[in-house]
């Protein structure tokens, strides 16, 4: 990790920034910003529309961003980003950090899956963080580094009533690996969509405080919430198709965030899946990521899909309503909590 000082940057930038200014730079940091939820609603269907009809005005942009961009510094660097808001007077620093579980990499899975409920882990014993991590040293990079970071991060009273061990254990959920290196999230997830239930028993004691940690956040209202993909999907969700998803499945309640260039952005083939969401879990006060609304959902949410339209011709939005199944598909972490979980 590279930390950079404000007076770093303004060394650097000095007197520069008063002449360089130009259209293109303002550009740039309205499309690079960090978009910040606020007060205000989000009218969601005018947004889709503006969506659609963007990417054609950017297309006409595009050459000349290009030449633009040719002779200046590229300041995001993967999932990593220095964004500088400079006027005459002064240089604000923000660190713009992409969360990569807002897409799905790859693509969604969970249509017509036989996988087995996730069952198992809550006879582990509830352990500290660093105990229930030991069975996955061998599996992530330098764990022991992360999760000394999420200590770092996590204060000594958190909220929500959680204890440091578990509030710290969401917030490892949350961290992203250094490149190439695969994230926590990441190798928990692919797990529990693609592999036999077996090979989880490594991931057992940390789920036990991870969910016992989820166990003890409120759920959030019944509400809409967004999740992408950057391909077309629409073929495979046909109304009245029944999802899973096996994962821990990261949505924001925010639709404009996705169209962030460090996202989906505004062109090319994308699937937008807005979600009826009835039990989900909001992160943000245990997060690494302090600046987005981040709502989680656990593994074996059940879903049907409603309907789909497309506002432009490489934009497509799915809708699906969480239901109820009839089997148990995640077991609780331990009796009495998850109640309403239980619909999952």
């Amino acid at each position: 990790f590279k930390y950079y000082q404000p007076s770093r940057i303004k060394k650097q930038h000095g007197d520069r920034k008063k002449k360089r200014r130009t259209t293109k730079e303002v550009d740039d940091q309205k499309s690079n910003t960090i978009i910040e939820r606020n007060d205000e609603e989000v009218n969601d269907q005018q947004y889709i529309q503006t969506l659609g009809f963007q990417a054609k005005s950017d297309s006409i942009n595009k050459s000349d961003s290009l030449n633009v961009n040719s002779n200046e510094e590229n300041t995001i660097h993967d999932s990593n980003a220095i964004i500088a808001e400079e006027d005459t007077n002064k240089i604000t620093v923000q660190t713009a950090i992409r969360n990569n579980r807002l897409i799905a990499a790859g693509g969604v899975t969970g249509i017509m899956e036989d996988l087995d409920p996730v069952i198992g882990y809550a006879a582990e014993p509830l352990l500290p963080l660093h105990e229930a991590c030991v069975p996955l040293s061998d599996i992530l990079h330098n764990l022991s580094f992360y999760v000394e970071l999420a200590f770092n991060e996590t204060p000594q009273e958190p909220p929500d009533s959680l204890t440091v061990d578990e509030s710290a254990a969401i917030r490892l959920y949350t961290i992203e690996w250094e490149k190439p290196h695969r994230s926590l999230y990441s190798m928990l997830n692919y797990t529990l969509k693609t592999a036999p239930r077996e090979e989880l028993r490594p991931y057992f004691k940390y789920m036990k405080l991870f969910l016992t940690a989820l166990a003890k956040l409120p759920c959030v209202p019944p509400l809409t919430v967004w999740r992408g993909v950057a391909k077309d999907l629409s073929a495979d969700f046909p109304p009245g198709t029944l999802v899973t998803w096996w994962a821990f499945s990261s949505c924001t309640s925010a639709l404009p965030v996705l169209e962030n260039n460090m996202y989906l952005g505004s062109e090319g083939e994308r699937t937008l899946f807005s979600v009826e969401a009835i039990n989900g879990r909001t992160l943000q006060a245990h997060s690494h990521f302090v600046m987005e609304d981040e709502i989680l959902l656990l593994p074996g949410t059940r879903m049907e899909v409603q309907s789909q339209f497309s506002p432009a011709t490489d934009l497509h939005i799915i809708h699906l309503k969480q239901i109820k199944p009839v089997e148990t598909l995640l077991e609780l972490p331990f009796e009495g909590k998850f109640e309403r979980a239980r619909n999952i």
